[in-house]
């Protein structure tokens, strides 16, 4: 099984060679399992802080394996602090944005939360890319 995951892993990189294009359609999948998670907390009551913070603890596991694995070919668990790190950021930016979303433009915690999202998902690319697996800047990224 593991043999089948590889190959899939390796043709995945060999279709999609740009990282950042990995990032977007990986994110997306990230994006679906943690909105998902937020979505399901905010309807059964609970405020949209305690929703977002619950969502990226659960995503952050299922994250860190797809992402290391999926976008930077990485598998290296010694980087889960890091990792860890750039989640306990992108959650003020996203608790941020959030706010901003829900008092500038009057956004209900739903919408607001698929823009805080998008915010803290470039931020996110970021530090990943720099700071967790310390790739160098590259032309194709």
């Amino acid at each position: 099984m593991t043999q089948i995951l590889e190959i899939g892993i390796q043709r995945f990189h060999g279709l999609v060679k740009s990282k950042f294009i990995r990032f977007i359609l990986v994110g997306g999948l990230n994006t679906v399992f943690g909105y998902g998670v937020y979505c399901l907390m905010i309807f059964i009551g609970l405020p949209y802080v305690l929703a977002t913070l619950i969502s990226q603890i659960l995503g952050v596991l299922f994250n860190f394996v797809t992402t290391g694995t999926l976008v930077f070919d990485n598998r290296d668990r010694r980087l889960l602090f890091r990792f860890v790190l750039n989640y306990l950021l992108t959650y003020f930016i996203s608790i941020g944005a959030n706010k901003a979303c829900q008092e500038l433009f009057g956004w209900n915690t739903y919408i607001s939360g698929i823009g805080a999202m998008i915010v803290s998902a470039l931020c996110s690319f970021f530090i990943l890319k720099y700071f967790v697996y310390g790739s160098r800047p590259k032309t194709e990224d």
